[in-house]
């Protein structure tokens, strides 16, 4: 997927500032003509700048910007972009103190803590806050009432049906709602699990090998002595995710994810998911199930965590013209098509009552239940840190082995967890290595 909305007849003599969006949120099909519509506003809105949107798959978007990087073929705006994307181009981004500071922007609407996560040591001011995204356990309450079974704790701390609300747990119930096409349940031993039509848990666009890890806990691939290190509660972590998968079957493999009978990767909005562990920006392109809450998430040896994502905008060092493109980032950060596509809770305190009250109106007529939001306010409690999205040596190589592993693990059946956790540590020390 790509789409390039430059129109050279339409820009005539106006300032180009390209905005390079695949890096985090936005690309989603959902989530395309949200942002066609905040460019064309933008447009016909003067006659000073033209905004161009580029927009590049995920999957490609990291290895095509640092292409262009290499070329000099660089856009003026990346995002909305998170912690990973920074990192992954760490020393291209624009200091924004000074624009800052000329344009008397108010940064009192935002909480300290989260101007301070955009400057960084060395780079300075490289963005304003602009969307956080808590995660938790999105239900399908239709899925829960037909398996005669309680919904998931919305409060942390809370018991599930008189057990702790854990990992465990979570896949003890996930089993329960996983069925195949006779109506046998992953308990069952008359179960196939060659023939399941829905499932109990999954982690929507939320599986690679750190966000997985988290399930278990906050860690980092980098030890104390900067040595590659693997987490041994991340281990555990993949082998649980692993065996959910190819052995207690409540976790889709990529087969059944990829297929049309579960949304071609979109599994929780095909209705036969029960419960999909992801962020508050899913909100996105949730549309066709029709009564589902959120709940809080489950705990791992008594600590829960709920990672946390948080976008920006941020403009390249390189830009020719990074006054016009700071007009046009700050118009970026107020877009309400933007803040719905992106489902994206504002960092800007002013603004959060009126998300939360959007979104009610949003799915009004096609959610039957009133969610709950204060399970995604509470779980900003239990973020990860270190953050599973930190810097890493040599970022995009890793990245890349980091894919590969996680890429096998969904697909291999016999895939030897531990092992290749001790071979992916051998790789990523050599990558480490290679920069130090």
């Amino acid at each position: 997927m790509s789409l390039n909305t430059f129109d050279p007849a339409a820009a005539g003599d106006r300032v180009v500032i390209r905005w390079f969006v695949g890096l985090g949120a936005g690309t989603q099909p959902d989530q395309i003509p949200l942002e066609e519509e905040a460019v064309r506003k933008f447009n016909e809105s003067q006659d000073k700048i033209y905004l161009a949107l580029e927009l590049v798959e995920n999957s490609q978007a990291y290895n095509i910007l640092a292409t262009r990087i290499a070329s000099g073929d660089v856009p003026d705006i990346i995002g909305p972009v998170g912690v990973r994307g920074r990192n992954a181009f760490k020393g291209q981004l624009l200091d924004l103190s000074e624009l800052i500071k000329k344009h008397n922007i108010d940064l009192s609407v935002y909480d300290t803590e989260l101007v301070d996560f955009y400057n960084l040591e060395g780079q300075g001011q490289i963005g304003l806050p602009y969307a956080i995204y808590p995660s938790f356990i999105y239900f399908n309450k239709d899925l829960f009432d037909e398996a005669d079974l309680p919904y998931p704790p919305q409060t942390y701390g809370e018991q599930y049906d008189g057990k702790e609300w854990n990992m465990d747990t979570l896949r003890e119930l996930g089993m329960k709602l996983t069925v195949d096409e006779n109506g046998n349940d992953a308990t069952s031993p008359d179960f196939d699990p060659e023939k399941i039509v829905q499932f109990g848990f999954h982690p929507q666009w939320n599986n690679q090998a750190r966000n997985v890890g988290t399930l278990f806990g906050a860690g980092s691939l980098v030890g104390p002595d900067g040595n590659a290190q693997i987490p041994e509660h991340w281990l555990a972590a993949w082998e649980w995710y692993h065996a959910g998968m190819f052995k207690d079957y409540f976790i889709p493999h990529d087969a059944y994810v990829n297929s049309d009978a579960f949304g071609n990767s979109n599994v929780f909005n095909s209705g036969k998911l029960a419960m999909a562990w992801t962020h508050l920006w899913y909100t996105c392109c949730l549309n066709d199930v029709e009564n589902w809450d959120i709940a809080v998430m489950p705990s791992y040896n008594g600590k829960p965590t709920a990672k946390l994502h948080a976008d920006t905008f941020s403009i390249m060092k390189a830009s020719k013209h990074p006054e016009e493109a700071f007009e046009v980032l700050l118009y970026l950060l107020q877009s309400p098509e933007l803040t719905q596509a992106y489902g994206a809770m504002p960092a800007d305190k002013t603004r959060q009552d009126e998300f939360f009250a959007n979104l009610d109106k949003r799915f009004a007529e096609t959610n039957k239940s009133k969610v709950n939001w204060q399970v995604a306010i509470d779980s900003l409690n239990y973020v990860d840190d270190p953050n599973h999205e930190e810097d890493l040596p040599n970022f995009l190589k890793v990245q890349n082995e980091l894919d590969a592993f996680a890429n096998a693990m969904r697909t291999q059946p016999d895939f030897d967890v531990k092992a290749e956790a001790e071979k992916l540590k051998e790789t990523l020390q050599k990558l480490f290595d290679e920069v130090n």
